[in-house]
C-alpha cells in the first residue's frame, strides 16, 4: 500500500488518494526466536562440515574428520586380528594425540562461522529479525562445540565398537569410553569458545586462522617445552602448574586429575585431583569468558 497527496484543485487541496499496489498481509504462523536460533544452530552446524555448500567446502573438513578416525580404525583391525585384551591407546589419550588435527579444524571452520557475517556485515540483518544477540551467541557457540564433539567422540565410538568385537572386558571398555567422552565434551566447551572468540576479533578470515593456531598450536608447543626443561633441570614441581597456560594441558591435566587419564607431562606428573580442582576452574572460566567476550563483541556489531 502506498500514500500519494493531490494537490490539484478539483480534488481539493491536500486531498490524499489511496492506491493498491498488490502487497499481501502475511496470515501464516509465526515461528519466532525459538525457530530462528534453531535454524541458526542447524545451519552452522552444517555449514562446519561443509554441508549444504560447495562440493570445494566440503574437502577440508571432510579429510580432517577421515584423519581423526582414521587412526582408531587401524587400532580397531590390529586388536581383532591380534586378539589383543586392552586397546594400545587409551580413550582419554586419543584427543590428546590427535590435537594438531582438532586445532587445524578449528583454525579453518571457526572463521567460517563467523567472520563472514563481520565481513559482509550481515550480523544486522539477523538481528532485525525475532533473534537478539544472545540467540546468536548460543547458536553460534553450540554449533561449533556440537562439530567439535562429533569429530573427536566419532573416532571414541569406532574404538568402543572395535574392542567389544574383540571380545575385550564390557566393563572397562565401557568405562574408558564413558571417560573419553567426558574429556572430549570439555575440550569441545574450551576449544569451541576459544575458536570462537579469536575468529570474532577479525573480520579477515586469515587472520582468524592464524589467531586461532597460535592460540591452540603455539601455547601447546611453548608449554610442553618448558616443562621439559623444568623436569630436565629437576624442578618437577613447577611442571604441572606449568600446564595451566596452554588449553591442550589445561584439558590433559583435568583428565589426568578426575577421569583416570595417564597424563602427557613430561614423566607423567600429572595434578593431583587438588590442584585439578583449580585446573577445572580455569577451564570454566574461559569457557564462561569467551562466552561473555562474544556477547560483548556482538553487542557492538549488531548495531
Amino acid at each position: 500500500m502506498s500514500a500519494e497527496t493531490e494537490t490539484g484543485t478539483g480534488a481539493g487541496a491536500g486531498a490524499t488518494r489511496i492506491h493498491n499496489i498488490g502487497y499481501r498481509n502475511y496470515e501464516g504462523p509465526r515461528l519466532g526466536r525459538a525457530y530462528a536460533r534453531r535454524s541458526l544452530y542447524s545451519q552452522s552446524l552444517r555449514g562446519a562440515y561443509g554441508l549444504g555448500r560447495s562440493a570445494k567446502s566440503k574437502v577440508l573438513p571432510m579429510i580432517l574428520f577421515a584423519v581423526m578416525c582414521l587412526p582408531a580404525a587401524i587400532i580397531v583391525a590390529v586388536a581383532v586380528s591380534t586378539n589383543l585384551k586392552t586397546l594400545p591407546l587409551d580413550y582419554t589419550r586419543y584427543a590428546i594425540v590427535t590435537q594438531a588435527v582438532i586445532g587445524l579444524y578449528l583454525a579453518a571452520q571457526a572463521p567460517q562461522s563467523v567472520s563472514r557475517d563481520l565481513r559482509f556485515k550481515t550480523v544486522p540483518l539477523y538481528f532485525s529479525r525475532p533473534i537478539e544477540r544472545i540467540d546468536y551467541v548460543v547458536a553460534k557457540y553450540g554449533a561449533m562445540v556440537s562439530a567439535l564433539f562429533v569429530l573427536t567422540a566419532a573416532p571414541l565410538v569406532i574404538l568402543y565398537v572395535g574392542s567389544l568385537l574383540a571380545k575385550m572386558d564390557f566393563v572397562d571398555q565401557t568405562k574408558g569410553f564413558g571417560q573419553g567422552l567426558a574429556s572430549v565434551a570439555l575440550l569441545s566447551l574450551l576449544f569451541g569458545g576459544i575458536g570462537l572468540v579469536m575468529a570474532a576479533l577479525t573480520p579477515r578470515r586469515g587472520f582468524g586462522v592464524a589467531a586461532v593456531i597460535a592460540t591452540l598450536t603455539i601455547s601447546y608447543g611453548a608449554v610442553s617445552t618448558v616443562q621439559a626443561i623444568a623436569w630436565q633441570t629437576d624442578t618437577i614441581g613447577a611442571v604441572k602448574w606449568l600446564g595451566l597456560f596452554s588449553p591442550v594441558t589445561l584439558i590433559d591435566g583435568v583428565q589426568t586429575a578426575f577421569l583416570g587419564a595417564t597424563s602427557a607431562f613430561p614423566g607423567e606428573a600429572g595434578p593431583s585431583a587438588g590442584v585439578g580442582v583449580i585446573y577445572l576452574l580455569v577451564v570454566l572460566a574461559l569457557v564462561f569468558g569467551s562466552y561473555a567476550v562474544l556477547m560483548r563483541r556482538y553487542r557492538k556489531v549488531g548495531l
